[in-house]
């Protein structure tokens, strides 16, 4: 196989000007050195009012595990004070599984022998119909990273169906350029999230072997060119078990506080995914970072930037998920599937992405909500007509 640099952009994307921010998200990563810390650092994090960038290496630190009681403490204080006692759903909908780039972890990628299938405008439809009927208010759409089966045009379309629906609209897709996400934006996309799946550039290449996906700074600079491009809102968040989560926990805020700093009007969130098993390949799974770990990174998220919205998956079991919101997660996902058609057919008419954990409808998210005296909130926006 012939493979392209994974620094070199391709000739169809576009080169952010005026912007170093993925530099220095790179740089400051590369510089982070979590064994540096000590239970002082730690305490002096938890003490502080406005917590620094140093702060935040110490909360994701080695020294900081013996404090995880304490985190999640100030992270539930934190929680209550941004977002009261509430907390958002929504769910996902796959609309094509085609995929283009060779990412070795993913289940859709394109050497990957799977059922493949894309969504008609009436396919779109009816599931949306019947995902709406639940009771939803807020929908992600999704592709896989194929702009020959999934094109610009056919993703705002998605979005375009979608309006008719949803109150919100998320698009998780391949990353674009500012003039495409201002496109989607008018078709009614309201943010746009982007797992840049590892920091480490070195880890990145091994990880990434073909397909536009192998370019790394394109990838990374997507939550910029989305912003440019009109987007309300943006999520980030590294999959955390493909190199070392510490660092790239620390890179994902890092570039999150960069980002907020420069475009103060954007609405920032997180996701915190850990690696599931996929279609073909069940030998897949966070070997290494385990809850006690992943709730330590969504603590340390909470206290730096406690006005960011942060999303639990899926991925994750039910009395995690259900431990966590209130405490630093502000959203859920309910009534999940990761295969295409899902919703309205028996048999999903593609095979799904990655395994889930938590099956449980939008009902029964709701209940267990209520059942620890929090507010599920189906929609938190509001559009004022022109």
């Amino acid at each position: 196989m012939n493979k392209i640099d994974h620094m070199t952009y391709l000739s169809d994307m576009e080169v952010l000007e005026n912007s170093d921010i993925g530099e220095q998200v790179v740089s400051r990563m590369k510089a982070y050195d979590y064994n540096a810390y000590s239970s002082d650092d730690v305490k002096r994090a938890l003490e502080a009012e406005y917590p620094s960038a140093e702060d935040f290496g110490a909360l994701l630190s080695l020294a900081a595990e013996p404090f995880l009681e304490q985190m999640a403490a100030k992270a539930s204080v934190e929680t209550a004070k941004h977002f009261g006692n509430s907390v958002c759903l929504f769910t996902p909908l796959y609309i094509s599984n085609y995929c283009e780039n060779y990412c070795v972890y993913c289940g859709f990628n394109c050497h990957n022998k799977i059922r493949r299938a894309k969504l008609d405008e009436d396919g779109i439809r009816r599931e949306m119909e019947a995902i709406a009927k639940t009771g939803m208010e807020e929908i992600l759409i999704l592709t896989g990273e194929s702009r020959k089966q999934s094109s610009v045009e056919y993703i705002g379309k998605a979005c375009e169906i979608a309006r008719e629906y949803f109150k919100n609209i998320g698009i998780e897709v391949y990353p674009m350029n500012s003039d495409e996400y201002a496109y989607v934006h008018s078709c009614g996309a309201d943010y746009v999230t982007v797992f840049q799946e590892t920091y480490d550039n070195d880890r990145y290449e091994t990880l990434h072997l073909g397909g536009h996906k192998r370019i790394f700074p394109y990838r990374l600079n997507a939550q910029e060119r989305a912003i440019r491009g009109g987007m309300r809102g943006v999520a980030f968040a590294a999959l955390m078990g493909l190199s070392d989560f510490r660092k790239d926990a620390y890179a994902v805020g890092t570039h999150a506080y960069l980002l907020q700093r420069k475009y103060p009007h954007a609405e920032i969130s997180f996701s915190c995914p850990r690696l599931r098993p996929i279609v073909n390949n069940d030998k897949i799974n966070p070997k290494d970072v385990h809850e006690r770990q992943l709730l330590q990174v969504m603590c340390a998220y909470r206290i730096f930037m406690p006005f960011a919205g942060l999303t639990i998956s899926t991925r994750e079991r039910a009395g995690f998920r259900d431990n966590v919101i209130g405490m630093c997660a502000t959203k859920i996902s309910a009534g999940v599937s990761t295969g295409i058609g899902s919703h309205t057919e028996e048999d999903s008419l593609g095979d799904n992405q990655f395994e889930i954990c938590d099956p449980r409808s939008l009902d029964e998210i709701i209940a267990a909500i209520r059942e620890k005296g929090l507010q599920p909130v189906l929609n938190d926006y509001v559009y004022v007509g022109k």
